[in-house]
């Protein structure tokens, strides 16, 4: 099966806000095996949405449409769409029943253009969506399904695969066949490196498509095995990974929707060990992305943001003396950096970072992109310089990676002194 997707939004063909929809819904097509038939974006413009539309729909079996189903004024998809079918508009009760139920719930205003989300074209069937007030809805012309979805990307990433896609299984009946898939996270080794490295493998002739994905700093690698027999689909699948793992596995972190920060939280939580975290350069990173972990509390005990020498010496202790003779961003700071949030904060854990995020305050000896992390449990502590060569906000985020990658190896006994 053939699909096309058409994102709708005058902040998309601004540059304003960039289009991520479309390369999700693409990676999701390509689990099941269907092809992308074309890619478009086009502004809030009723004669822009029908061109793109048909047009799409001339190459596609299907068509996923994103974005214009909100309240406001420039929200037009549906009207273009119904006008583009020649279809009259109702407003279906129960939807808007669910939609001002929303509202009283969470003590939100009510104004009556919010009843505009409940408002499609004639004979559309709705998609449900499960984390907003904009519902999306179905359409099926010449034997051609038209899912429409709001633009919100949270929501897409909900109602594609709960909404979207059982609609497209239920309405293109194709051959019976078992898909199995495995998303190998990698950090450390750039995408040439991981090309590199498996190019002596025969994926192909084991019948698994491989895809490179980089979500810096990280790098994501996609096995897809496909067969009429879920064993076999399976089977080959392991041994794709195996291929995979023989090659890369200094650099693997996490599978599938495992992140780094929730693979953290659960060492900590299992160990029953706490942490404090003091950062300088990440400005408060680290513990940031700990946070979005929800039970974070079990293990985090703080996180200091220590950005200026008053605040490192104030609040970690660390010695004026050694700020003027080594430097904030040195092996010396950072360790008592680490050993001084552990110490106030009473954790079984002390993580520091302290770095030059660019783009000025870096000299010959220490460039822009030099960091430094240190981790300590109170009776060994271990710290490690790098460099990285990007602009201030990827070192920001390369230097929370690779914290908590330290602490990731130490707490599964990986870690180097080196």
């Amino acid at each position: 099966m053939k699909v096309g997707i058409l994102t709708i939004g005058n902040e998309l063909t601004s540059g304003k806000t960039q289009d991520t929809n479309s390369s999700f819904i693409a990676r999701q097509l390509n689990v099941p095996g269907w092809q992308v038939a074309a890619m478009m974006s086009v502004g809030d413009d009723e004669n822009a949405i029908r061109g793109g539309l048909n047009y799409i729909m001339g190459i596609s079996d299907a068509v996923i449409v994103t974005g214009g189903l909100g309240p406001t004024a420039d929200d037009i998809t549906t009207v273009a769409i119904a006008s583009t079918f020649s279809l009259k508009l109702y407003t279906n009760e129960d939807v808007l029943r669910h939609i001002q139920g929303l509202f009283e719930k969470h003590r939100l205003k009510w104004t009556p253009n919010n009843a505009k989300q409940a408002v499609f074209p004639e004979g559309a069937e709705t998609i449900c969506n499960p984390i907003g007030t904009a519902w999306g809805f179905s359409l099926k012309r010449n034997g051609i399904i038209v899912a429409v979805i709001p633009g919100v990307p949270a929501e897409v990433r909900r109602m594609l695969p709960e909404g979207v896609i059982p609609l497209f299984r239920r309405e293109f009946t194709e051959e019976a066949q078992y898909v199995e898939s495995r998303t190998i996270k990698l950090f450390g080794i750039a995408e040439a490196g991981v090309d590199q490295a498996l190019a002596d493998v025969d994926l192909a002739g084991l019948g698994v498509n491989i895809g490179f994905y980089p979500n810096f700093p990280e790098n994501h690698v996609v096995l897809i095995a496909r067969h009429a027999s879920e064993a076999e689909a399976k089977k080959k699948l392991k041994k794709a990974e195996g291929y995979v793992k023989e090659r890369l596995r200094d650099y693997i972190f996490a599978y599938d929707r495992e992140t780094l920060e929730s693979l953290v939280a659960s060492l900590l939580t299992e160990r029953k060990l706490t942490l404090a975290v003091a950062e300088s350069c990440t400005g408060g990173l680290i513990t940031d992305r700990l946070t979005d972990i929800p039970g974070s509390s079990a293990f985090l005990e703080r996180g200091v943001v220590t950005y200026s020498n008053v605040s490192k010496t104030e609040l970690l202790g660390v010695p004026e003396q050694v700020l003027h003779e080594f430097g904030a961003v040195s092996e010396q700071t950072a360790i008592l950096m680490a050993e001084g949030v552990r110490k106030i904060g009473k954790t079984d854990l002390g993580l520091a970072v302290t770095g030059i995020a660019g783009p000025t305050g870096g000299t010959e000896e220490k460039p822009v992109g030099t960091v430094f992390i240190a981790l300590t449990d109170g009776k060994k502590t271990i710290c490690h310089r790098s460099f990285y060569r990007w602009d201030r906000r990827r070192i920001k985020m390369v230097s929370s990676q690779s914290a908590l990658m330290m602490l990731k190896r130490y707490l599964t006994g990986e870690m180097r002194d080196d």
